[in-house]
């Protein structure tokens, strides 16, 4: 592994980041001097996490979400969005799978077309992915027409091989994207004959690999990873806290898995004391994570208004 020395190419992340609770101050909060600039670009991203397949609001004899919740919500939202920010991002961070009698019917079709409509522009592999086995995958994200990856789950010698993604660049608004994607620990998560040949690779020594070769090889001015480690842990297992904690170069951690609802993104240290957002979205479209970033190349940093969003 290529040792790492901290630091951005393009960008200096000595940032001031503005993060605003949910409801967001939007961008008349911010100064005029920043909103002027010509080298200025807005990035609007929106996230969800741990779908498990729910399309409707949970009924009302629900005890905690009655009426809350499902991607029908969100769908419509996004739309509307779309409308006023054409240019939007919009990503996954897995568990779209299981939980409810759809996914019982009909696998992973109805949820993964539904995403495919709202044009998702990646996501990424949790465990209950591999629900119905590695032909169940195979067969079902035939119906995403957006890309997954996945960096450090290893399908080379499956049926899998050359279906996902290992890293992904997009560019939005001048600005040049790099996307990895991490996925939990399948032992005790993951029945092995439904995972088969699939091997796990360390999630941090990967993230270590990706964003150096996204930033530094690849060029580009961010990069995000679509997590589906989890939040974080009593115990000392990787979760999205630490990864930001000990990587140099990534710059966006969107989560899942742990179910955890962030009233706003949480800002973290990183290895070489730059600037990393973390953020999740609770799960079974109950709320929808939104990040505004306003771009700045003269100034090389990076501005986030956030406000996510409960549904």
């Amino acid at each position: 592994m290529q040792k790492m020395t901290g630091g951005c190419t393009m960008w200096n992340r000595r940032t001031f980041i503005k993060t605003v609770a949910a409801g967001g101050l939007g961008f008349a909060a911010m100064p005029q001097m920043v909103l002027a600039g010509n080298n200025t670009q807005r990035l609007l991203i929106l996230h969800t996490n741990d779908i498990h397949c729910r399309f409707e609001p949970f009924p009302e004899t629900d005890p905690k979400y009655a009426g809350k919740g499902g991607l029908n919500r969100i769908s419509a939202y996004v739309k509307a969005m779309r409308q006023r920010n054409p240019d939007l991002l919009l990503f996954d961070c897995g568990d779209f799978s299981q939980g409810t009698p759809y996914f019982n019917f009909f696998k992973s079709e109805v949820v993964l077309k539904l995403m495919s409509e709202m044009k998702y522009d990646a996501g990424t592999i949790g465990n209950h992915e591999f629900d119905n086995g590695l032909q169940g995958m195979h067969e079902g994200f035939g119906f995403a027409n957006y890309p997954l990856v996945s960096s450090n789950y290893d399908f080379s010698d499956t049926i899998m091989a050359g279906r996902i993604k290992e890293n992904l660049v997009l560019e939005r608004n001048g600005v040049r994207i790099g996307i990895y994607g991490l996925g939990v620990g399948l032992s005790g998560l993951v029945d092995p004959l439904k995972s088969g040949a699939t091997k796990y690779l360390d999630p941090l020594e990967t993230a270590l690999n990706q964003e150096y070769f996204l930033k530094k090889e690849m060029k580009c001015d961010l990069v995000f990873c679509l997590s589906h480690l989890g939040y974080e842990y009593a115990s000392d297992l990787i979760s999205d806290k630490v990864l930001a904690a000990k990587t140099h170069l990534t710059d966006l951690i969107l989560g899942g898995h742990t179910h955890s609802f962030l009233d706003k993104p949480v800002d973290i240290q990183n290895a070489s004391g730059k600037h990393v957002i973390v953020n999740q979205a609770g799960w079974a479209a109950l709320a929808l994570g939104k990040i505004e970033l306003l771009v700045e190349k003269e100034r090389r940093s990076f501005f986030d208004l956030t406000a996510n969003k409960k549904v």
